[in-house]
């Protein structure tokens, strides 16, 4: 959306170098420009360089909206956006088409248009500056992203980043780290989508402590495998203890990392820490020959630490 503010007849053509010049010319002679361009190409021959101003910035929930001034010789347009880059496009706009409402300025190819953000694909837009920026408006400490998990073939990889924000975290997966970042962002955001931005609030106010399970919903939980996990040993041979821990994990909405510690124990062996986002966070340690036993072991003490507490009246 983009609006002029004052209106003047602008100088159609110009003498240079023994040439005659005019916007339509300049246009026709170099397509494709943007508005900025363009703009910018006809103050330096009118002698009438574009200054653009930034009137007012406005951080939404899912889009920013900005809003710029050009001022060219006597002419002066605003422009809306959802980045400052299309805010002054369109503002350049604004400007170039009361040059076009003098009869003598003819475009003799169509318009510069920049695409209209609301018919782009979801993933161009960016949730991670979005939620950056909602942060800092509302006082909260920054997002902080951890890469969780890498897996599939070659050719097929799944990342898996968890989002923490102030004691609270999202999951999001995808094709490339960047996109698990995304979509771990996005989920985040949809959970805002109805906080007015002048609105400074706590973010427990907002979210509450649904993100992650507590041990009072685990007690109470009718959920198949927490319920299962009280009535099991744990000491089954061959068990998949990584295997069971994330599907309790899925069912009662809390996430699972694992950090592999670098240092080998006293004895020899390799060391691993399982950090549970239940409310409270949940950290249990693990050991083994290797790295994929010692994350078994911290799972199978994540277990049966969630089975002590599920257990409690």
């Amino acid at each position: 959306m983009s609006q002029s503010r004052h209106r003047a007849e602008a100088p159609p053509l110009v003498r240079e170098d023994n040439e005659t010049f005019s916007l339509g010319k300049m246009i026709t002679a170099k397509p494709g420009k943007t508005p900025i361009q363009v703009l910018h190409e006809y103050g330096m021959k009118t002698k009438n360089i574009p200054v653009y101003e930034c009137e007012r910035s406005d951080v939404q929930i899912h889009v920013p909206t900005f809003t710029f001034r050009v001022t060219v010789g006597d002419i002066t347009c605003t422009g809306e956006g959802t980045s400052k880059k299309l805010a002054k496009h369109r503002a350049a706009e604004a400007a170039i088409n009361i040059l076009k409402a003098n009869a003598s300025i003819c475009f003799a190819v169509p318009d510069p248009l920049m695409p209209d953000p609301s018919k782009q694909p979801k993933n161009q837009l960016n949730p991670i500056g979005s939620l950056q920026e909602l942060a800092i408006h509302h006082g909260w400490r920054l997002p902080e992203y951890t890469l969780s998990q890498e897996g599939g073939p070659a050719h097929k990889r799944e990342y898996t980043t968890i989002c923490r924000l102030e004691s609270f975290m999202e999951t999001g997966k995808g094709a490339s780290k960047k996109q698990a970042k995304r979509n771990a962002a996005e989920k985040f955001l949809a959970k805002f989508s109805n906080i007015s931005p002048e609105n400074h609030i706590s973010l427990t106010n907002v979210v509450g402590h649904s993100l992650g399970c507590t041990w009072h919903s685990l007690r109470n939980s009718p959920g198949e495998k927490i319920n299962l996990l009280k009535r099991s040993l744990l000491s089954i041979p061959n068990t998949d203890y990584i295997q069971l821990l994330s599907e309790i994990a899925k069912e009662q909405g809390f996430n699972i990392t694992y950090l592999d510690i670098e240092e080998l124990s006293a004895n020899g062996q390799y060391q691993c820490l399982a950090e549970l986002s239940t409310s409270p966070i949940t950290v249990c340690h693990g050991s083994g020959i290797s790295c994929g036993n010692a994350q078994s072991d911290a799972a199978h003490n994540a277990l049966q630490y969630l089975k002590i507490i599920a257990e409690r009246k």
